[in-house]
This record gives structure tokens, C-alpha cells and sequence, in this order.
């Protein structure tokens, strides 16, 4: 492989890490659960395994659609592994908020701890191109809210 190669993997990763947390802050359940292969696995901090994209699309449909996000993703590190797999480690950020909330000139306020923590992703080329193979989201640190 050569390094032309190799960069267009890791921007193809890159731009799949930002891309899921741009679906999950917008409410776009389908959209996220279309990054994955069709039998992808997310793994999310005290729950259970979502197997498919349907379970994803499923379980993300569900927030509540007051519910505000915003993940601050940072410090993407891809590894290429092959011309058909990656994985990388990424930081995260996560901030919550709710639109029941007044919005004022600052925007509204943060309900709930501020989280620190990592996504662990595996990538694979797929037919559709660079698609989560899985995903495993844990907390290190919060700040009480």
C-alpha cells in the first residue's frame, strides 16, 4: 500500500468518526446506523450491545427529541491495519442539554455531568464503502452537572 492509499483510509475513518457525531447530536438515528455494516455492533457506556442497524436506528430513534448533544470529538488516531481494515481511538466531549429549556445568549444550560471519554472503532471497506465494523464508547471522567 502506498501512502496515497494510506491517507485516503485514514481521512475515510476521519470522516466517519465526525459524521456519527454529527447524526447523533441531529437526531439522525438512520443516518447514523447507515455508517455501520449491516450487522455492526455499538457498544454504549452501561447498556447493552445494539447488534445491526436496525437495533442502532432503534435504540437512537428513541431519545427524547428535547434532548440536546454535542460531542467534541478530538485526538482521532487511525491506524491502518490493511487496504480493508482500521481502527482508531478518539476522545470525546459530551455536553447535554434540553430544548425545555430557555434559550438565552448563551444557549441553554447543561443538564447533567459534562463526560470525558473514548470511542474504540473498528473500520471495514464494505460494498458502501468505509463502514463501522464496531464501536465501543466508554467514559473516563466527568465533572458533576
Amino acid at each position: 500500500m502506498d501512502d496515497l492509499q494510506r491517507l485516503l483510509i485514514i481521512e475515510a475513518c476521519r470522516d466517519l468518526v465526525l459524521r456519527a457525531a454529527e447524526c447523533a447530536d441531529g437526531h439522525d438515528a438512520a443516518g447514523l446506523a447507515a455508517l455501520f455494516v449491516p450487522d455492526g455492533v455499538l457498544r454504549r457506556p452501561g447498556g447493552q450491545p445494539l447488534l445491526g442497524r436496525a437495533a442502532i436506528a432503534q435504540a437512537y430513534a428513541e431519545r427524547p427529541a428535547s434532548r440536546i448533544t454535542r460531542h467534541l470529538v478530538t485526538n482521532t488516531r487511525v491506524v491502518v491495519e490493511s487496504a480493508i481494515a482500521a481502527a482508531a481511538r478518539s476522545r470525546v466531549l459530551l455536553c447535554a442539554g434540553s430544548t425545555d429549556d430557555a434559550d438565552g445568549p448563551h444557549g441553554r444550560p447543561q443538564r447533567g455531568p459534562l463526560l470525558v471519554g473514548e470511542f474504540d472503532d473498528r473500520f471495514t471497506l464494505s460494498d458502501e464503502g468505509w463502514r463501522f465494523a464496531s464501536r465501543d464508547a466508554s467514559f473516563v471522567l466527568h465533572a458533576p452537572g
